[in-house]
């Protein structure tokens, strides 16, 4: 059980999935075919979607490259919050908009696994929160680092799996494909 917020209060949080963030990623279809799926189903379930957009130099505010992918359309009830750093709770009213709604159980989705996902989801978990990320639901892609030729599907597959080692006090920190996540 989370240590923060209602346990049985879910948010799922759709990362970074924008035009130029995603347009090399790995199964790149697949991955957004499930966050749709997975928006669908908070939609209908009244859970609240929280969509985070990255900004930088390459990646300028209300830019076509910025833009979320014009196959996930945000509701313009649903909540927005525009970010800096890897970490979305870094700079950012998230931790607040999560408390206020009394969240304790964050559903995490997005791109890049490497990056924004991994930070966001460490970060959920040292804040308290009980932590879901959708194994099929992340993607990143290949690259190059100090000689090493490193493979998106290793990075998926490398965090899906370290979260099965990781166990905070009191709280649940998992990974599960869509279709779990669906049946809840």
């Amino acid at each position: 059980m989370a240590t923060i917020g209602n346990p049985e209060k879910a948010a799922l949080l759709v990362i970074d999935v924008q035009n130029n963030v995603v347009a090399d990623a790995w199964h790149r279809d697949d991955v957004v075919t499930n966050i749709s799926k997975l928006v669908d189903h908070a939609r209908s379930t009244e859970i609240p979607i929280i969509w985070i957009q990255h900004e930088a130099e390459d990646l300028p505010r209300d830019s076509e490259a910025w833009q979320i992918v014009p196959e996930l359309i945000p509701a313009d009830n649903e909540l927005h919050i525009y970010k800096e750093y890897s970490d979305s709770f870094a700079a950012t009213d998230l931790r607040k908009t999560l408390d206020e709604l009394g969240i304790g159980h964050l559903v995490i989705t997005g791109a890049q696994t490497n990056a924004c996902v991994r930070a966001t989801t460490y970060r959920s978990a040292a804040e308290g929160f009980d932590v879901t990320l959708v194994e099929d639901a992340h993607t990143t892609e290949d690259i190059v680092w100090n000689e090493y030729d490193l493979k998106a599907k290793s990075m998926i597959d490398d965090l899906n799996l370290t979260l099965s080692f990781i166990d905070w006090p009191g709280q649940t920190v998992q990974s599960v494909p869509t279709e779990d996540v669906l049946s809840w």
